[in-house]
């Protein structure tokens, strides 16, 4: 029987450290625990920690985890100290790229198997994960936003089919419209944080009309909010947000309802609503009872420019490596594997972007579709608001979509939004 050891580990923070006793001898193998710094807890940690078991049992290396819900604050005040993590767990790459640009960070292409990478994971991600040409990290616990909520049994009963593009999809929601009913469920109202709803919505569609190029020039500010293809983003966001009679309660029912409340329109009988776009979290929030794939499914919110095809949005977890050490390498060596990320998978709330991972690891049909996504996507890109500077990306591009849902100008919010860019990366 196996037998866990807890090594109590005093940190700044919580400190959870694990190993084994069925080590083996200190000759044959490497010994030590890694630290890892990172936001994970409860079930995450739980979960991550059932992954790493069966390494340790195999080598003997153990895993010193600090929790901190401050990581960029903590991790940047450990490195600055000279006493880093070996590991962290960043939310987004953006402050990897600090960090690698700092000369912070380990290559890890020095000792991982680059060829078993390159066919495991698309290039996006491991473009993602690099900083000039370098490669800093593997991304490891994904969630897909590009997603439409639906109610199949509604859907059936109404005779409306899954559109497969966004002129299928504004049919769609035509002839729901048509038929007396109202087609889409939408909350932006969030507290402080009202508006991130909206601006999920706008990078959604600013990759299928722009393409990954423009996105990531746009969230690098390489153009200005005024240019013609961010305009066209909007604009066809306007599409949907823009019509009363597609919105269950209108436009003041999608800037009041709290975001985590919209999606319960779809499941009242008769329907409030046939469609909701939100990430793969969303389910948390529907109401108790409801089953997936009788009650509710999604599709993949569709292209709209076929040039740019059906690309993924959403956000991920990446592992990156701050010392050199055997251990430390093991670890990330087997943290890139399918071994854990399968038995993570198996236990649900996980979804990887490892093609190596099986799809039957999941628990249900529901998140092997997601994972599917996922690892077929050929373009993959980060929330654009999470990677822009806060005054922005949490600021007046919040605000902004608030103001053009509500009426306001167009061009006068793009102007608005510009003049605060031009100060927010300087």
């Amino acid at each position: 029987m196996r037998k866990k050891v807890l090594i109590p580990i005093i940190m700044l923070i919580s400190l959870m450290t694990f190993t084994m006793s069925c080590a083996p001898a200190p000759e044959e193998k490497p010994k030590g625990a890694v630290t890892v710094l990172g936001v994970w807890g409860g079930d995450e940690l739980t979960n991550f920690q059932e992954a790493v078991f069966p390494f340790t049992d195999e080598t003997g290396i153990g895993m010193a985890f600090e929790g901190t819900r401050d990581l960029a604050a903590v991790l940047t005040t450990r490195v600055e100290a000279g006493n880093p993590p070996d590991l962290a767990i960043l939310p987004n790459p953006g402050q990897m790229y600090e960090l690698a640009e700092d000369g912070n960070l380990i290559d890890i292409s020095k000792f991982m198997d680059m060829d078993k990478l390159n066919t495991n994971y698309a290039k996006a991600w491991l473009d993602l994960a690099s900083y000039d040409g370098t490669l800093y990290g593997i991304f490891y616990k994904v969630a897909n936003k590009s997603l439409i909520w639906y109610n199949p049994t509604a859907f059936a009963d109404g005779g409306y089919n899954i559109p497969t593009t966004w002129d299928e999809l504004i049919a769609l929601s035509d002839k729901i419209v048509s038929d007396g009913k109202t087609p889409w469920a939408i909350g932006f109202e969030s507290g402080a944080a009202s508006g991130w709803p909206a601006t999920d919505w706008i990078e959604d569609i600013m990759l299928r009309t722009a393409g990954p190029d423009v996105y990531d020039k746009w969230v690098s500010h390489e153009i200005p909010w005024t240019d013609p293809a961010v305009k066209t983003a909007w604009e066809t966001f306007g599409e949907i947000v823009g019509k009363e009679d597609y919105q269950y309660g209108g436009t003041t029912g999608t800037l009041t309802s709290f975001f985590g409340d919209a999606p319960a329109s779809l499941f009242t009988d008769p329907p409030g609503a046939y469609m909701h776009r939100q990430a793969s979290f969303i389910t948390g929030f529907f109401p108790e009872g409801v089953e997936a794939v009788t009650d509710y499914d999604f599709f993949p919110f569709p292209p709209i420019d076929p040039a740019y095809g059906t690309p993924v949005l959403g956000g991920a977890d990446l592992i990156v490596m701050f010392n050199d050490t055997p251990e430390a390498r093991e670890l990330m060596k087997y943290l890139a594997s399918a071994q854990p990320q399968e038995i993570w998978a198996s236990a649900g709330g996980f979804i990887s972007p490892s093609k190596e991972v099986n799809l039957d690891s999941y628990p249900d049909e529901l998140t092997k579709k997601m994972a599917d996504m996922v690892v077929k996507a050929e373009v993959f890109r980060f929330d654009a608001s999470d990677l822009m500077p806060a005054a922005v990306g949490a600021g007046s591009f919040w605000s902004g979509t608030l103001d053009y849902v509500g009426g306001e100008d167009l061009d006068t919010i793009l102007g608005d939004i510009e003049a605060s860019s031009v100060e927010a990366y300087k």
